[in-house]
Parts: structure tokens; C-alpha cells; sequence
């Protein structure tokens, strides 16, 4: 995949991600192995599915009420 194709995944991602955390083609789901700075429970989303080192969007809640925070924004290993 080319890499304007993935930045255009990765941006509508993080606008379905920004609008909704539990939007279905985000695939959601907690990402027990990692913790937000404060013990916050982490998040993986999907921004590529079926595609080689599909591209994976870490993030938490908060720290202020109805806020995210992107830890990461990479390739799956």
C-alpha cells in the first residue's frame, strides 16, 4: 500500500476516532499489555484492516472529560 493511501486511512481513522471511539471499522478494543501514564487503560483501533503491517492507533481517555490521547499511530507487527 502506498503511503498517500495510508495517511488517507490513517486521517479518516482518527475522524471516525474522534467522533466515535466504538465506531464499528475501527475494530476497538482494549490493549492490555500497555497503560496511559496515570494507569489509564489503553486502547488499540484499527486504521487498516487485510493489509501487511496494517497501520494500529494506540490511545486513552482523557485527561480532561470527553478527551483522547493518541499514544501512537503504527504499523502492527
Amino acid at each position: 500500500m502506498g503511503l498517500a493511501k495510508r495517511y488517507k486511512a490513517v486521517k479518516k481513522s482518527l475522524q471516525f476516532l474522534s467522533r466515535n471511539p466504538r465506531h464499528p471499522s475501527l475494530s476497538t478494543h482494549e490493549f492490555t499489555t500497555l497503560q496511559g501514564p496515570n494507569r489509564e487503560k489503553v486502547f488499540e483501533a484499527y486504521a487498516e484492516q487485510s493489509t501487511p503491517a496494517a497501520y494500529r492507533i494506540f490511545w486513552y481517555y482523557g485527561p480532561k472529560e470527553n478527551q483522547i490521547t493518541i499514544i501512537a499511530i503504527t504499523p502492527h507487527p
